[in-house]
């Protein structure tokens, strides 16, 4: 497929003086390839799929991502890497963009390739240390990211795809859910990374939900309230809504009374639905 084989590359580049790993940008890279090929069978790619890839790296996991899809957009924002990826996919159907993802415009940079496709996937070995803002910045500005396949730290991924009334469930849960539904694909452990983690990582499938059954009408408000109920785990909602919402007790009171919710209920226990109540119902009494 291309002039190296991936595995032994990526194992040979990283021993060599040719390139040091960097821990300020969380760089562990994936260099078993049945994980590999796994992944990339979990993203419904075809020929007509447009991929964008986050950190790259040294390239192992897009090489099977060209493979799969009609083009393929990485970003890399270790300026290092880019001359190494460039010499490695000279000609084929990738474009490497040396940025910052955090602070590209996605679907603007989309546009600009020029090229047709069916939908637009990411699919991604994600740094730890920003994980979720990606995957809010996509959730929040891209009109034109349908589906994330995503590694991250096991702890996150059981966040993001936990359920009301359990342990990991939080006000990322519910941000998360709100727009996609999200599942853990797989379990990856940290021996295939070079340099091994100190923790094991999942694979999270995210397909972002096409049209929105239930949605707060001021969405701002939603995420404002969300963050607020979760701000001490202990504290019941009225509690913490009380102290992030400024808003007095008596009010708060009647509003989940009225609302059908036990004032002495905690945040973990409601679904996104119940909160787009809330927001909506503070929505109308700011109105």
């Amino acid at each position: 497929m291309n002039k190296i084989g991936t595995s032994t590359h990526v194992k040979s580049t990283i021993k060599s003086e040719e390139f040091h790993i960097k821990k300020k940008f969380g760089q562990n890279f994936l260099v078993d390839q049945n994980i590999l090929s796994k992944i990339v069978s979990i993203p419904s790619l075809t020929k007509e799929t447009l991929v964008i890839e986050i950190g790259p790296g040294m390239g192992s996991l897009t090489e099977h991502l060209m493979a799969k899809s009609k083009f393929v957009l990485a970003y890399e924002i270790d300026t290092d890497l880019i001359p190494i990826l460039n010499n490695v996919f000279e000609g084929m159907n990738l474009l490497v963009k040396n940025k910052d993802f955090l602070k590209t415009n996605i679907d603007k940079d989309i546009e600009e390739l020029n090229v047709t496709y069916d939908k637009v996937v990411v699919v991604a070995n994600l740094p730890y240390y920003i994980t979720t803002p990606i995957i809010m910045k996509i959730i929040e500005e891209s009109s034109k990211v349908k589906e994330m396949v995503l590694m991250m730290q096991l702890e996150v991924a059981r966040r993001f795809t936990s359920k009301p009334s359990t342990k990991d469930y939080n006000s990322l849960s519910i941000a998360i859910q709100y727009k996609t539904n999200a599942n853990i694909a797989m379990k990856v452990p940290r021996s295939v990374f070079i340099p091994a983690p100190n923790v094991d990582s999942a694979i999270v499938k995210l397909v972002v939900k096409d049209e929105l059954e239930v949605f707060p009408e001021n969405e701002e408000l939603f995420y404002k309230v969300v963050r607020g109920a979760f701000t001490q785990r202990r504290k019941t909602l009225i509690n913490n809504l009380l102290s992030s919402l400024n808003i007095p007790k008596t009010f708060a009171i009647e509003m989940l009374e009225e609302l059908g919710y036990n004032p002495q209920t905690r945040a973990e226990s409601l679904s996104v639905n119940d909160f787009i109540r809330i927001s909506d119902y503070l929505n109308h009494k700011e109105a």
